[in-house]
């Protein structure tokens, strides 16, 4: 049997491109060591209120934000690669800038209204970055990768996100260990911020290496440069020459990217609702506020923060899983599966909070609601996303779907606290409910796509 693709190569780009996936774990998940130093240093000096303090922390999510809706217009004009070396760059600025702020205009030591939103604009840039790599990298893996493993690559994605968090906490931790509280809130933080910026330059260094996507070269009139990529990464030349025609086909006459809704309408709203289900089940509630959640329920502190170390293990084993079978069961089975997994969890905890009952049920039943999501909707949602739309539309699709994607995270992060204080069990009752539609969803709504080449997703939609 000839084997088909080169592995090497394959893995190799995949590898480089995961990395924008780290930085954007990474990038949201650096500013949990450093929000106490921000507010000793720049908020409470001020005389500045909570909010506020809330509002810089949660300031790069508006990049992020802004980088989704902004990532089908970079993304089809620059190209997927470009769009992702732009995103190291702003990745780089923002960790220099957000360590650094005082660098040109300002004093080091003298906090100012100027200072604090200029520190806010440097997370603001970083989260751009966020916003792209976030819809950009799952898409160059997924245009790259042949039909029967692109689940698994992409889902390597979820994986560096994952990895990305864990990292920056250990960095973090590092950069701490030992130190008094003047030093962190002096120095520390900035470390913390600016260590960033090491993997945004491998990241950087590393994309000169890699080539444009087949998919993109084609709809830039660029046949030849895309042969020459499919020949590398395919090793039967019949078999090149088969995905090539397909492409071919699949962009049509002329290589002008399609409207929007050249597919209909049903392709589009089924992107936005895995992106707002994904964040509507309440996960960015489990992983921003695990600490809080679980001294809320009656764990002493370094309890609390040993309990979200655990369920940090139980994200990497389960999203192992998800890489293990994504291509083996289809992407519905494990959606279906992972909601009603997470349905279970989050409607007994919700019982277990009416009721006053506190224990270790209660993490049992949290470590169920995440293992449930790792191995479903945290992979299998980017891989979706990252291979429903046909071709002409791929570009702005994902924009369209990421952008809704941040907004629901804000939406649902920002309302927690609120919601908790009017009733912590129709809370998690509430994201209960949502795991259980986002099952009837899939079931009903979305199609499977394992096997099916990305070419194949064009005849799939134009059925409909």
């Amino acid at each position: 049997m000839i084997k088909q693709y080169n592995k090497p190569y394959l893995f190799g780009i995949t590898l480089v491109a995961t990395l924008g996936g780290l930085l954007f774990g990474y990038d949201t998940a650096v500013i949990s060591g450093a929000e106490k130093s921000i507010e000793a240093y720049l908020i409470r000096p001020l005389g500045l209120n909570s909010l506020i303090h809330g509002a810089t922390v949660s300031s790069a999510l508006i990049g992020c934000i802004i980088g989704g809706v902004l990532s089908g217009f970079f993304s089809n004009r620059l190209g997927r690669k470009k769009t992702l070396l732009f995103a190291s760059v702003l990745f780089f600025l923002s960790a220099l800038g957000s360590g650094y702020p005082e660098t040109l205009f300002f004093t080091r030591g003298e906090p100012s209204i100027g200072l604090l939103l200029v520190f806010n604009l440097y997370r603001i840039i970083g989260g751009i970055g966020v916003g792209l790599a976030s819809a950009v990298s799952p898409m160059y893996i997924s245009e790259i990768a042949p039909a029967d493993i692109r689940g698994r690559l992409v889902s390597f994605n979820q994986f560096a996100i994952i990895l990305g968090m864990l990292v920056v906490y250990f960095v973090n931790w590092a950069i701490a260990n030992g130190q008094s509280i003047e030093w962190i809130n002096a120095i520390g933080w900035r470390y913390m911020f600016a260590s960033e910026a090491i993997p945004a330059a491998l990241f950087g260094i590393l994309l000169l290496l890699v080539p444009e996507t087949p998919r993109f070269l084609v709809l830039s009139d660029r046949n030849e440069q895309a042969m020459s990529v499919l020949n590398k990464i395919y090793s039967d030349k019949l078999k090149t020459q088969t995905i090539f025609s397909e492409i071919k086909q699949s962009v049509g006459q002329t290589t002008e990217r399609a409207k929007l809704f050249s597919y209909g309408k049903i392709v589009i709203i089924i992107g936005i609702l895995l992106s707002v289900f994904q964040q509507f089940v309440g996960i960015n509630v489990a992983l921003y506020y695990a600490p809080r959640i679980f001294e809320s329920m009656g764990a002493a502190k370094d309890a609390s923060m040993l309990q979200t170390i655990v369920m940090g293990f139980v994200n990497v084993v389960f999203t192992v899983v998800a890489i293990l079978t994504v291509d083996k069961w289809g992407r519905k089975p494990l959606l279906i599966t992972g909601s009603i997994g997470m349905a279970v969890g989050m409607f007994a905890i919700s019982a277990l909070a009416f009721n006053n009952i506190i224990g270790i049920g209660t993490l049992i039943f949290i470590i169920i609601y995440t293992a449930s999501f790792m191995m479903s909707w945290g992979p299998i949602c980017w891989v979706l996303i990252s291979e429903i739309f046909p071709n002409r539309i791929r570009g702005q699709a994902v924009a369209v779907a990421v952008a809704f994607q941040w907004f629901a995270n804000y939406l649902i992060s920002s309302t927690y606290p609120a919601m908790m204080e009017f009733s912590s069990g129709m809370t998690y009752g509430f994201y209960g409910l949502m795991a259980v539609i986002s099952a009837v969803f899939v079931w009903k709504m979305v199609p499977e796509t394992k096997g099916k080449s990305l070419e194949e997703m064009e005849k799939l939609w134009k059925k409909r």
